[in-house]
């Protein structure tokens, strides 16, 4: 099965280390992020890799290489222009198989065959992983009717939201709805097939899971693989 890992961001939220380094190539202790998902991939038999690279894309093809150094096979498709988070995939050949999709800035111990198995299982086009969030609000919450007369008051109420986690399994009919050559993101891409009528299966997912996007988020995942190092390479 094809694996297609979005590489090509540019990190903003990680200024000024992304200036000269790309987010997938971030350390999480001895290795960049991306070789721990690489190592992951191994592991569960996913060797067919493409990566999305965009913004200093150079220097990730120049670490990884072919990928058989992590006894992957790694092909790169490279922006010449920002195509958002899933763009890319109407550029890429031969995706006429279910394949996985996933950001190269995860740090987690979600089993990617559990994902695909319910993929299948659910005869979706997409499936996307996820997990529930909650969200601590500070102040008192007020609801109210039509006549702004209050109905409701809720003292700092502690929210839930069930968030993708940026791993998705797909069916290759799902690229006609990716426009070819312009920017296309993931919310646009889940807005249109709703709006379509097409099945999207969720994958609750309680694993280990963090986006290195900011930098106390990256901090944290630093924290953690140190900690537990082998639960991140050999899960």
């Amino acid at each position: 099965m094809k694996v297609i890992i979005l590489a090509g961001g540019k990190g903003r939220r990680l200024y000024p280390y992304t200036v000269v380094l790309p987010k997938p190539l971030m350390p999480i202790g001895d290795f960049p992020i991306l070789e721990v998902i690489l190592r992951q991939l191994k592991s569960r038999h996913l060797e067919d890799i493409t990566l999305a690279v965009g913004h200093l894309g150079n220097l990730i093809q120049t670490y990884f290489g072919d990928g058989s150094k992590w006894g992957v096979k790694l092909k790169y498709n490279f922006e010449d222009q920002p195509l958002g988070t899933v763009g890319p995939l109407a550029c890429l050949k031969d995706l006429n198989q279910t394949f996985m999709v996933m950001n190269g800035d995860l740090l987690t111990t979600l089993n990617y065959l559990n994902l695909i198995e319910y993929h299948k299982k659910h005869n979706a086009i997409a499936t996307v992983a996820a997990q529930k969030r909650w969200v601590d609000v500070d102040f008192g919450v007020i609801q109210r009717d039509e006549d702004k007369t209050m109905v409701k008051y809720i003292e700092k109420p502690r929210l839930s939201y069930l968030v993708s986690m940026g791993i998705y399994a797909f069916e290759p009919e799902i690229l006609n709805f990716i426009p070819k050559g312009q920017k296309f993101d993931f919310p646009d891409l889940m807005q249109l097939l709703l709006k379509k009528g097409e099945k999207i299966a969720i994958y609750d997912s309680d694993d280990f899971w963090l986006d290195i996007g900011r930098p106390d988020d990256y901090q944290r995942a630093v924290e953690e693989f140190e900690k537990n190092r082998e639960k991140f390479l050999n899960h």
